[in-house]
């Protein structure tokens, strides 16, 4: 009995120590002189006499495990092969060294995403700094700059008028500045003469009516001279203004009583002695000597007007 290693249950062959299913199947019964002792037992079969294995007689086996695998018999089995180099514990622990934070390498970001970033910070902290009168300043500037719609759409038949009333109104200051240049033609004249002349000569401001300047003015040297001729006939007057050294008494002496003897008139008016004879005139101011001459009929009050205008 003792050397039994085999049981078989349901015709399958069992290790007696083990209680693990042997490869190799073996028949259900076993002949009487069988060397090996196998015994079979029957799941329906008829109560036996208990037999109890005396166990201070029966030496204890010792078990061997079998490292090699066993076929499979057409079932599953949980037979998992054990390795040899796996153990329950470690056979050196393993020490884990901590990690520096410097070493540690988080994510970069690109360069260009970073330079986008920051200038949209950037635009983000200028527009909270500006206060709100400025941003509606600017939004109102911006919007009276921006044509609107029906501008941007506005046909050309509309422009053309637009074209032509600023065409007019530029001929028209071009026709206005021609004039005025020519009212005052004279006036730049006199001034380009005394230049010329190197006197301080003048254009008279009242010219009586019916006479116009004839001529460009001549001068010469200290001298300046203007002709004024009638509208409607050959009668005319000329202006002479001179260098002098002569005061009121001399020109009367010298220039006056010569050519007109004791028929003349002595006019003071603004502080000028005006002497007049026939339909002329004579006086001094400021070292210039001024004489009206000519057969123009003009009469007293023309003259002194004309002398009081210079």
């Amino acid at each position: 009995m003792a050397g039994k290693q085999t049981i078989i249950i349901n015709g399958r062959h069992y290790d007696v120590q083990s209680g693990l299913p042997v490869s190799a199947p073996i028949e259900e019964t076993t002949p009487v002189g069988d060397p090996v002792g196998t015994q079979s037992i029957g799941i329906h079969a008829s109560v036996q006499k208990s037999k109890t294995l005396n166990r201070n007689i029966v030496k204890k086996h010792i078990l061997v495990k079998n490292t090699t695998p066993r076929p499979s018999q057409g079932r599953k089995h949980m037979d998992i092969a054990r390795s040899a180099s796996i153990s329950r514990f470690a056979s050196h622990p393993v020490v884990i060294q901590p990690v520096a934070e410097s070493d540690l390498i988080g994510p970069v970001s690109h360069p260009l995403a970073q330079k986008a970033h920051q200038a949209n910070a950037a635009k983000k902290q200028s527009q909270a700094v500006q206060p709100s009168r400025v941003l509606k300043n600017e939004a109102i500037a911006k919007a009276l700059n921006t044509p609107t719609r029906a501008q941007a759409k506005q046909p050309m038949k509309h422009r053309f008028p637009r074209l032509f009333s600023v065409s007019s109104a530029s001929l028209a200051v071009l026709l206005l500045a021609g004039y005025l240049t020519y009212l005052n033609m004279p006036t730049i004249s006199i001034r380009v003469a005394a230049v010329q002349a190197g006197i301080d000569a003048s254009y008279p401001d009242y010219r009586p009516s019916g006479y116009r300047l004839d001529g460009p003015i001549a001068y010469n040297d200290g001298k300046v001279s203007m002709r004024f001729a009638a509208n409607a006939g050959p009668q005319s007057f000329v202006i002479n203004e001179q260098r002098s050294n002569l005061n009121s008494s001399a020109v009367l002496e010298n220039y006056v009583e010569p050519k007109a003897g004791s028929e003349y008139g002595t006019h003071t008016q603004s502080g000028l002695t005006i002497y007049t004879y026939k339909n002329s005139a004579a006086w001094v101011n400021g070292g210039i000597l001024y004489t009206i001459d000519g057969d123009a009929p003009l009469s007293k009050d023309q003259v002194l007007r004309i002398a009081t205008s210079l």
